[in-house]
């Protein structure tokens, strides 16, 4: 994570980085507010059929009476929860929002979050809402990127805690084992498809799910039968480890999207787990084509794309300036057809 957080925060990341659509191009309208109790709009949809909703989540059945009115997003390094409630019109059910990335590919995303209710509580040292400034929230749903959020040892509420005080509780796709190697975009949807039967709102997930899928079959066909370049997808100004490039992706949901870009990842092979530790020789030694740089919290990730295309002049992504700056949509959440058209235009400017 970015070396003015702790490491208990990049060690977070690690485990848990894993985002809004519309249903024209990817982009999503949103919808926020403050909901103190249960919201207008949340008493009139208890009356639709529909209800319970029963979810196995993580090994657990959870079941929602009704559309939930009072939700907790907490932080974990991410913002797919947020993002997909926003993307799904839901802001007004969000009483406390941890996450932010202070910038969005989708226009207006980053503001929206912004305005969200924060709880007024103070964070631990994760930057996240410990046990009993969470149980004092009064939330009837806790929306938690991993399992890592529900972890006892670490001062949080477990899901057995909230269920006490009749809150139910979410992990997101492949955050059950904290191990986030193996996701992909297909957990963004069911991410999406998820809180659409939890809320009511399946035909808005459906739509969202279906733009997605279109745009980036779209993108795919245009790059078929194009050469795949070696990109280096990495974190702007972030340290997660000893090495002077620990902050490289290895596995993970970047990996699907790059693919569907038409590029495939040059350090794939370098970690068997979702981010690569390197040394500078190892970085140096390597053929990149291209870089897409994610920026978390940085307000200016392009500077830090230039100055290693500067340090690494014998790159073919030095010669030919190819980089692009992402942010939300380069992780699990609503809007990764935005990453992959924004790739694949660098990658293929011809053929996209």
């Amino acid at each position: 994570m970015s070396s003015h957080r702790p490491v208990v925060t990049a060690a977070a990341l690690a485990a848990t980085v894993c985002l809004l659509a519309t249903a024209c191009g990817g982009g999503s309208s949103s919808s926020d507010g403050k909901a103190s109790g249960r919201s207008t709009e949340a008493a009139a949809d208890a009356s639709k059929p529909g209800y319970p909703v029963t979810l196995d989540n993580c090994g657990r059945t959870v079941t929602f009476k009704e559309p939930p009115g009072r939700v907790v997003v907490m932080n974990g390094a991410s913002v797919a929860e947020v993002s997909t409630l926003l993307a799904l019109g839901l802001g007004d059910r969000i009483v406390a929002n941890q996450q932010t990335y202070g910038m969005s590919e989708v226009p207006g995303r980053a503001a929206a979050i912004k305005k969200l209710p924060t709880g007024d509580v103070t964070l631990n040292d994760a930057y996240d809402i410990p046990r009993e400034a969470m149980l004092g929230l009064r939330p009837d749903l806790v929306l938690s990127t991993t399992s890592y959020g529900f972890d006892e040892k670490n001062g949080f509420a477990t899901r057995d805690q909230l269920e006490d005080v009749g809150a139910n509780s979410y992990v997101s796709p492949q955050g059950c084992d904290q191990d986030t190697s193996r996701m992909t975009v297909a957990d963004s949807y069911q991410l999406l498809r998820d809180m659409g039967k939890v809320f009511g709102v399946s035909d808005k997930a459906e739509q969202l799910i279906a733009a997605s899928e279109k745009s980036i079959a779209a993108v795919a066909e245009k790059v078929k039968g194009e050469r795949k370049p070696n990109v280096m997808v990495l974190f702007s100004n972030m340290t997660m480890g000893g090495n002077d490039f620990s902050s490289v992706v290895a596995k993970g949901i970047y990996n699907d999207i790059l693919a569907k870009a038409g590029g495939t990842n040059a350090f794939e092979n370098a970690s068997e787990t979702s981010f690569a530790d390197l040394s500078k020789e190892k970085v140096a030694a390597t053929d990149v084509d291209a870089l897409v740089v994610i920026g978390y919290n940085d307000p200016d990730p392009a500077a830090y794309a230039k100055k290693l295309l500067k340090e690494f002049p014998q790159w073919p992504a030095a010669r030919n300036n190819a980089y692009v700056t992402l942010s939300d949509s380069m992780y699990l959440g609503p809007s990764n057809d935005l990453a992959v058209r924004k790739i694949a235009k660098m990658l293929h400017p011809d053929a996209v």
